[in-house]
């Protein structure tokens, strides 16, 4: 664990706030000439072109979950447990916050690709434990929590839009009141992928569940809906292990989390019924929870005939107006980006705000629109190099090369490294009792869910990296 002095030492120091270089501009380059061949199907083993890539491999853009860590610490300070699971609640929603506007493809790992990093005095490793299915797991603690899970991103198409289902479950423990918090992640659909602006929104109901108390926080995320009204809204109830409800949390994924008491919220909701919408309404369209179902041949059709780039705004699609299957109905014109109706925020009295979003750097649109904090995670620190493990995410040379603005050189990087792992996996066939492992995680039982997890097996800080296959 880091100590205090090394602690101090991460929180003076100052990151950078911007990349090398500037983005390459998308807009004439077509995702649909990649995707269309691939309705319906897992984009996992989809090879797509760098040019859609952003400079950060998906073990990187996982450890962005812990760019608002400091509400686990304010969980673990405080002597309530229904205050601790807002805070975790809270931190819940907060991961999800550095996607919006997120329109760029981290890089898949490779096989046994790590990533550490420590951060205002706490500290985290990943390892990609599995290539088919493609598994992430990671580990962070500190002194107040200890944070950890895997994930297994699926990526499916659905003739306008790509829908992420991050598969799999993340654990918080905070040892000093014996409790673990346990939740997956839901689902998020990037719409108008053929015509028009891209815009994405989470959706889907998350269960944040303290295993020691029996609270739990059920969170809905909501589809924006009709005329947009529920544009990232996110909002829900702390139950008891009775299931009776405690406190009302709401806010957007975008923006804030709030919570207030169960009586400010049923005198709010007499008074503004028209804010919240219930079973029946008129254009509820999908519920969150809808299966994905196949888009309609004559829409695949008339999306076939496009020649067009997804990147900028486009003439509409005449005769496309069908559903948009596989992710919840937006209510908006195709193409067009939705507008939150200011009319249906909701701004409850006797609330307390939990979290809010950092403002994103001035040039952030310039830069992926990277966050703040992802603007540091491939960042080489003076004298890292040295001590880094070799299959850290910051040596891999097609992500530095897209960073520093060379398309040509990241692309064919990107294919000799997929090559040397297609050669690597080849090798270990024809080699019996050589089956790949991972280093730092082994596959076990949560003990808090009783399902398979990936569980770190220890050792990683002693930096001990002898042995480790060069994947780069």
């Amino acid at each position: 664990m880091a100590s205090e002095h090394d602690t101090r030492q991460y929180e003076r120091r100052q990151f950078r706030q911007e990349l090398p270089v500037p983005m390459f501009s998308r807009n004439d380059f077509s995702i649909w000439s990649v995707l269309k061949n691939c309705i319906g199907k897992e984009l996992s083993k989809i090879t797509m072109p760098v040019i859609f890539n952003e400079p950060l491999s998906f073990l990187q853009r996982m450890v962005e979950y812990m760019e608002y860590a400091h509400l686990l610490r304010r969980a673990a300070e405080e002597t309530d447990p229904i205050c601790r699971l807002q805070y975790v609640a809270a931190f819940a929603v907060s991961a999800l916050s550095s996607n919006w506007e997120r329109l760029g493809k981290p890089f898949n790992p490779l096989l046994g690709e790590t990533y550490e990093l420590e951060r205002d005095g706490y500290r985290v490793v990943c390892e990609q434990v599995s290539h088919h299915p493609p598994i992430s797991a990671f580990h962070a603690d500190c002194k107040d929590f200890i944070f950890h899970g895997s994930i297994h991103p699926k990526l499916k198409f659905w003739g306008k839009s790509v829908e992420i289902q991050p598969k799999g479950q993340v654990t918080v423990e905070l040892p000093r009141w014996g409790e673990a918090y346990t939740w997956t992640y839901i689902n998020c659909c990037v719409h108008n992928i053929i015509v028009g602006k891209l815009w994405m929104e989470q959706y889907g109901t998350m269960e944040v569940t303290n295993h020691a108390t029996g609270h739990r926080a059920v969170l809905t995320f909501k589809p924006a809906g009709w005329f947009s009204k529920d544009l990232h809204r996110v909002e829900g109830f702390i139950t008891d292990k009775h299931k009776k409800k405690l406190h009302f949390l709401y806010g957007k994924w975008t923006e804030f989390i709030r919570c207030t008491d169960i009586a400010s919220y049923d005198e709010y909701v007499r008074e503004n019924a028209h804010k919240f919408r219930h079973e029946g309404d008129k254009g509820k369209g999908h519920t969150p929870n809808d299966s994905p179902s196949h888009t309609p041949k004559k829409v695949l059709a008339k999306l076939n005939s496009l020649k067009v780039g997804p990147f900028k705004s486009n003439s509409q699609c005449e005769g496309s107006n069908s559903a948009d299957e596989g992710c919840p109905i937006p209510d908006v014109a195709e193409g067009e980006l939705p507008k939150c109706d200011s009319t249906y925020s909701i701004d409850i009295p006797n609330s307390v705000t939990l979290w809010e979003a950092d403002p994103r750097p001035e040039r952030s649109a310039e830069y992926y629109q990277f966050t703040l904090f992802a603007m540091s995670l491939n960042e080489m620190e003076q004298g890292m190099k040295s001590r880094l493990c070799p299959t850290d995410c910051r040596l891999r040379p097609d992500i530095r090369k897209l960073e520093e603005g060379d398309i040509d050189g990241a692309a064919a990087e990107k294919t000799r490294l997929e090559e040397k792992q297609r050669d690597a996996r080849k090798a270990r066939k024809g080699k019996k009792g050589l089956d790949w492992a991972p280093r730092w995680f082994t596959l076990g039982t949560n003990p808090y869910t009783k399902q398979e997890d990936w569980l770190y097996s220890g050792g990683y800080w002693d930096r001990n990296f002898s042995g480790i296959l060069d994947i780069f």
